[in-house]
């Protein structure tokens, strides 16, 4: 009798320390559960509102872009730049300082002396709503500029650096590409944007 009781008891010591430790774990993984960052575009043309895009960015696939996307939308950077390239069926771009207050022709060039990030390509697909790094020919030259895919662009797979997707306000998006625009394909009227950091 005794040794059952003994054995009982050892077993409930035993039940307890799991059962403790189960929930310790489950707290913890809770806790170091990460969410990806947000951002929000309010997107507006003249003293129309086109609405906001929110963009959910991936710091595990791309780090050095986020991380400097995050950077420049903290110094509100994008407050006043332009949707400055729009093509349907492909994608919308923005995010050149030029087109605050600059002649519209400078658009899409950047400045001298931006602060430049190397590729991170990845296996990511250019997909519709898929956030991408604009840059020139050289690979590792992606600055500010952005794009959103409006359709799937497979041929820019692995060759444009994927760090982000839009998660809601896609239909803005498609507001954007069809506005009427010129031969260069920039929109006749400036197409504006904010943008700002979700709160956690």
């Amino acid at each position: 009798m005794k040794t059952f009781l003994r054995l009982f008891i050892i077993g409930l010591v035993l039940t307890s320390v799991t059962f403790c430790t189960g929930t310790n774990n489950n707290k913890k993984g809770k806790m170091e559960e990460k969410k990806n960052p947000q951002y929000v575009i309010s997107v507006k043309q003249g003293d129309v509102k086109f609405g906001d895009i929110v963009l959910e960015l991936f710091p595990d696939v791309a780090p050095k872009h986020c991380h400097n996307f995050d950077s420049l939308v903290s110094i509100k950077f994008y407050d006043g730049t332009a949707f400055h390239r729009v093509i349907p069926g492909f994608m919308i771009q923005g995010g050149d300082p030029n087109s605050k207050s600059k002649p519209k022709e400078t658009w899409g060039m950047g400045e001298p002396g931006q602060k430049t990030v190397p590729a991170e390509f990845n296996d990511i697909s250019h997909e519709r709503g898929i956030l991408s790094a604009a840059r020139t020919p050289d690979p590792n030259s992606a600055t500010s500029q952005f794009f959103i895919c409006v359709a799937a662009a497979p041929h820019l797979n692995k060759q444009y650096t994927v760090y982000g997707k839009v998660i809601s306000g896609l239909e803005v998006v498609d507001k954007i590409v069809n506005v009427p625009r010129d031969s260069r394909d920039n929109p006749l009227t400036k197409v504006e944007m904010q943008i700002t950091k979700k709160n956690d």
